[in-house]
């Protein structure tokens, strides 16, 4: 019971905290002119300062260094456990979360070229195998149980570089990353509690305390009068990487800490389906059409909604929604539904699901709506 204060008042000291800074973030940003200018592919009008990720980072660290030093002052010490296991990979967590934060605040403040930013990211996820968190296990997935170091380490590598990117990418609309990673972070949050691993739940509530007042001013605030704020780079880097371990760190087995969960693999990547699949089929498009992997376009998920006549706020409503629906069809489905199947199952309703958003967002523009 302890704990879950802890992990309560973690959440409540980071909304504070993000309450307290985004403000004078804006003020900065208006004085010093570090706007986010509207072009063709943007879908907001008028200047909208793009630094609100700059309070993610720090606010988090310090809720949960700070919560977790009062608790140890009253007498809920760290077992050895912990101190073994979980420590260890909080702090390179921190080192990779450090990197990706200074090479965000650069981007959004003076630009980074892609390649810099790629190379950085691919330096962060090599941490985490380093901590010892990396994919040795599938679960059953394709017939596959335990798998060794030489092909769990780079799939490892890969999927933090890609749901990094994938939210990054996500970042479309007001309210649509921050809205989608609070869904993951609050799954992600009850599974560590339901196995008693309170270090990382008490980080994934503190980075959803950080978004809530995020969220507000991202969704709510007021272009006119200087209230609305983007969580540029420094934000989407930050939530990705983060989901990324969450992820992984569940899915790897550690019998010492997390008993074999049949599905764990599924479980986990059910929370970021609708931001990874989104990238995948963005990436076969250019691809089919012979352009650049990299190059930007119009045709992600949040694209679609806007072209099918759905308002920014009402798209985003609906794609957290859908994120949601997959995320419990697949935890309430794991213990009954063989994991392949499942996920051939997921990959069939986001493939259908996509050509009926084709086909309304055709009949939208043949009605000239």
């Amino acid at each position: 019971m302890t704990f879950i204060l802890l992990i309560f008042a973690a959440f409540v000291l980071s909304a504070i905290l993000s309450r307290i800074i985004i403000p004078r973030i804006l003020v900065v940003a208006f004085r010093k002119r570090l706007f986010d200018v509207p072009d063709a592919r943007k879908v907001h009008t008028g200047v909208v300062p793009r630094l609100g990720g700059i309070s993610f980072m720090p606010t988090i660290l310090f809720s949960v260094c700070f919560v977790t030093a009062v608790g140890f002052l009253f007498g809920k010490h760290l077992d050895s456990q912990v101190l073994a296991i979980d420590l260890p990979e909080f702090f390179l967590l921190q080192c990779g979360l450090t990197l990706l934060y200074l090479t965000g605040v650069k981007d959004d403040l003076v630009g980074l070229r892609y390649k810099a930013k790629f190379v950085v990211q691919i330096l962060c996820a090599c941490l985490i195998p380093l901590s010892g968190v990396w994919i040795n296990n599938f679960y059953g997935l394709f017939g596959l149980e335990a798998i060794p170091a030489w092909f769990g380490v780079p799939l490892t590598i890969f999927l933090t570089v890609f749901i990094t990117n994938a939210i990054n990418l996500i970042d479309g609309i007001d309210g649509l990353a921050s809205g989608l990673s609070g869904a993951a972070l609050l799954v992600f949050g009850f599974l560590y509690m339901a196995h008693g691993i309170w270090i990382y739940a008490m980080i994934c509530f503190a980075t959803l305390g950080v978004l809530v007042p995020f969220f507000y001013y991202n969704v709510f605030g007021q272009v006119d009068r200087g209230r609305k704020i983007f969580m540029g780079d420094t934000g989407s880097l930050t939530l990705g990487y983060l989901l990324a371990f969450m992820a992984i760190r569940y899915s790897s087995y550690h019998p010492e800490s997390i008993p074999y969960e049949d599905g764990a693999l599924i479980v986990a990547f059910s929370t970021l389906l609708v931001p990874a699949f989104d990238v995948i089929r963005v990436m076969l498009y250019r691809w089919r059409h012979h352009k650049g992997l990299f190059s930007p376009d119009k045709n992600h998920i949040h694209h679609k909604f806007l072209a099918m006549g759905f308002a920014p706020r009402r798209a985003m409503v609906l794609i957290v929604m859908m994120a949601c629906a997959f995320s419990c069809v697949n935890i309430v489905c794991v213990n009954y539904v063989d994991n392949t199947l499942l996920f051939l199952f997921d990959i069939l309703v986001w493939t259908l699901l996509n050509l009926w958003f084709d086909r309304m967002r055709d009949q939208h523009k043949a009605a000239g709506l």
